[in-house]
C-alpha cells in the first residue's frame, strides 16, 4: 500500500482526461451550479436508497461533469461525509440508527477506504471505468434477483 506522500505524488503524476471545470478566469468558482446539482440527486438518492457517491455521483461527474474517472472517484469520496452527516440526523431523530452497528461498520469501511485509495492510485483510468462499469451492472443484477 502507497504511503500518504507516495500516493501524492502518485496521483499528481497521473494521467487525467478530466475537464477544468469549476473555474472562472483560472479560479476556483464556489458552489459550481452543475456540481450542486449533482450533489442534490446524490443526496436525494442517498437518503431515499442508501446509495449515492459511487452509484450516482461518479457516473454523473464523468458524463455530465467531464470529470476523469480517477477524479470523479476522489470527488465523491470527499462528499460522502457532508451526506452521511444529512442522513444520520433524519435517521437518528428518528430512532432509526443502530449506532453499535453503524460503528462496525465504520471501522471496516476505512480500513477499505484506505486500501482503495491505495489501488485507486495505481490503476490506470480505462482498467477503473471497465472495473467500475463491471461492478455496477452487477449491482443491478443482484438488486433484480432480490428484488
Amino acid at each position: 500500500m502507497l504511503s500518504s506522500p507516495a500516493m501524492t505524488e502518485r496521483l499528481a503524476q497521473a494521467p487525467t482526461t478530466a475537464v477544468e471545470t469549476g473555474t472562472v478566469a483560472g479560479r476556483p468558482r464556489l458552489l459550481d451550479p452543475q456540481l450542486v446539482a449533482i450533489g442534490v440527486v446524490g443526496g436525494l438518492l442517498s437518503g431515499l436508497l442508501g446509495v449515492g457517491g459511487g452509484i450516482v455521483m461518479v457516473p454523473l461527474l464523468v458524463l455530465w461533469a467531464g470529470y476523469g474517472q480517477r477524479d470523479a472517484h476522489a470527488i465523491s469520496l470527499g462528499a460522502i461525509i457532508p451526506i452521511s452527516i444529512g442522513g444520520i440526523v433524519t435517521f437518528g431523530i428518528a430512532g432509526e440508527v443502530r449506532w453499535l452497528d453503524a460503528a462496525a461498520l465504520a471501522v471496516g469501511a476505512i480500513v477499505g477506504a484506505r486500501l482503495g485509495a491505495g489501488l485507486l492510485a495505481r490503476t490506470g483510468e480505462r482498467s477503473l471505468k471497465v472495473v467500475f462499469g463491471c461492478f455496477l451492472v452487477a449491482v443491478a443484477v443482484a438488486m433484480s434477483v432480490h428484488g
